[in-house]
């Protein structure tokens, strides 16, 4: 359903599931390169004998899992003329379920809202979820921002 279509059917798409991104394994490599580029090394993530009591293994970083909302983004709805295209932002965040190391992961998007903003802009709010194969909660749910340059 995600691609490209007129600015002015964006509107209809709201309430739509775009799908998801493909899987992504978390493994314990990418959870220390995290913590070694925020400088967060709490054990939960780095210390396995540590955190296994708590959570069955390490975990990665609520903010590591957000950040590959970039890397692996779901498929979304934008106007078929745009110039470009940026993150806005986040409205809300919150983090449901750890995200163990050797988990998969992928990004699912529903379209929330479309603001004319005028002059060709166009504000575009979408829900991501992260799933956790095998999980019934999400890792985590976000309403991302994107700005839309016609």
């Amino acid at each position: 359903m995600a691609g490209l279509v007129p600015a002015d059917t964006l509107k209809d798409y709201i309430g739509k599931d775009m799908g998801t991104s493909d899987w992504l394994e978390i493994d314990q490599e990418r959870i220390n390169q995290f913590a070694d580029v925020t400088l967060d090394h709490q054990f939960i993530h780095v210390d396995e004998e540590k955190a296994t009591p708590l959570f069955g293994s390490t975990i990665a970083h609520g903010f590591l899992s957000l950040s590959l909302m970039a890397g692996m983004p779901a498929p979304q709805v934008a106007p078929d003329n745009m110039k470009m295209a940026f993150n806005y932002g986040l409205d809300k965040v919150r983090f449901l379920t750890p995200v163990n190391v050797g988990s998969k992961v992928r990004t699912k998007a529903t379209l929330l809202s479309v603001d004319d903003k005028g002059d060709g802009r166009y504000l575009v709010k979408n829900e991501i979820k992260m799933e956790i194969e095998g999980q019934e909660k999400p890792a985590y749910v976000a309403e991302a921002l994107t700005m839309y340059v016609t």
